[in-house]
């Protein structure tokens, strides 16, 4: 997109919403106050039959995805049922994006870490441009520590990005335009939290 004084800008864009309001959480019942969201109808027969029953007391179809907030304005949501729409958000507020990152199956050193190899390509050197190099002591401790940063599976982890603007709202598609980018592959679901 382009700013007012002609700049591009790199934006996301999220579908966010419609979400239902499934269960909502009190002090008096489960000990914390939370509410629960469903998103994205899914068919009965991918279900089972606790969460037929879960939906059902919500008065909605089976959802794909669902997440509990615990710091949410009650104010917005209430009651089971209710929908929440991209209209409690505001064009120019800042919010926090959780998702999980792509995978990268298994990866050596220089791409996981970000290692720069042993060295050059001469001086005896061969086939060790992308080497860890040492991994242990002598003798004592006989060991490699734990945590050694070694080759192994890189990505999907759960990463949150925070302070994301929110640049355009289009309110009739349920859209969230978001400066920069968000963690995960294209058609990935997120979780987007308001900035706090």
């Amino acid at each position: 997109m382009f700013d007012a004084n002609g700049k591009n800008i790199a934006c996301t864009v999220i579908e966010a919403g419609p979400c239902v309001v499934t269960q909502v959480r009190t002090i008096e019942n489960d000990g914390y106050e939370a509410i629960q969201l469903a998103y994205e109808d899914k068919k009965e027969k991918h279900s089972n039959k606790a969460e037929i029953g879960h939906f059902k007391k919500a008065g909605v179809t089976p959802k794909r995805v669902v997440a509990e907030f615990t710091r949410f304005e009650v104010g917005h949501a209430k009651t089971f049922g209710d929908v929440l729409k991209v209209d409690i958000f505001e064009e120019g507020e800042f919010i926090d994006v959780v998702g999980t990152s792509k995978g990268k199956g298994f990866q050596g050193v220089i791409k996981r870490h970000g290692f720069s190899g042993v060295g050059g390509a001469t001086h005896g050197q061969h086939n060790r441009l992308r080497a860890p190099g040492s991994v242990g002591a002598s003798s004592y401790p006989s060991k490699v520590f734990k945590g050694m940063r070694m080759a192994g599976h890189t990505g999907v982890n759960r990463v949150k990005l925070i302070n994301l603007q929110i640049v355009k709202i289009v309110p009739e598609k349920n859209l969230l335009v978001i400066k920069g980018s968000v963690p995960g592959a294209s058609g990935s679901y997120v979780i987007v939290e308001r900035w706090s």
